[in-house]
């Protein structure tokens, strides 16, 4: 099975084009990414394991099922905090923790700027960015997610480079990449084309 696995419900492009379009503004932009982010959510927790527990209903006693792992969510900041709120509308328990990156635009290298962590890690985390472009950062957060002791990680990322994609799987082949859409390819100055601009930027509305 394939660990990359791009969404190719209509939902998704007909979301994916208000989130291209340069003339969408910040709060709709923002309110796209929280609908791409469910969709992504809904698919990358497709295989996450459950338990029998025995519930009363109004009519009887019944054997259903609840996801009974711990589950943390690692936004790299800034953008992937967008993504959050959406991941915990489906799985209110998860946990989140933090790792900051930014890039370096001489080397084009993540340089990383801020961690938290507990001394406790979650059985599965799913590691948070709406963009997967050189592969840089997110091989950086997958290491120390790793590195943590999590035994399971995936990426959800709303869009996603060819270049980013084979470097991630070569360091990690482990790890399922969930993306909305894979581009063509990176521009000289390491973006995503056509891509959708700076995430952060038009999130947060810093442009």
């Amino acid at each position: 099975m394939s660990r990359v696995i791009e969404l190719k419900h209509p939902l998704v492009k007909h979301h994916m084009t208000m989130l291209r379009d340069k003339t969408t503004p910040p709060f709709i932009f923002r309110d796209q990414i929280r609908r791409l982010t469910l969709l992504l959510a809904y698919e990358a927790t497709a295989t996450l394991p459950v338990e029998n527990v025995e519930i009363e209903t109004p009519l009887c006693t019944t054997i259903s099922k609840h996801i009974d792992t711990r589950i943390g969510l690692v936004p790299i900041l800034r953008a992937g905090l967008g993504m959050c709120e959406a991941v915990q509308e489906l799985i209110p328990q998860a946990e989140v923790w933090h790792l900051g990156f930014y890039r370096d635009e001489s080397t084009l290298k993540p340089v990383e700027y801020y961690q938290k962590f507990s001394d406790h890690p979650p059985e599965i985390a799913f590691v948070l960015d709406p963009m997967l472009a050189t592969g840089g950062s997110a091989i950086e957060a997958i290491n120390m997610v790793k590195k943590w002791g999590v035994s399971k990680v995936s990426m959800l990322c709303t869009i996603a480079s060819p270049e980013g994609i084979e470097k991630v799987q070569k360091a990690h082949p482990d790890v399922s990449i969930f993306t909305c859409a894979i581009d063509e390819r990176l521009n000289e100055n390491a973006y995503i084309v056509p891509g959708l601009g700076d995430a952060g930027d038009r999130i947060f509305n810093t442009l």
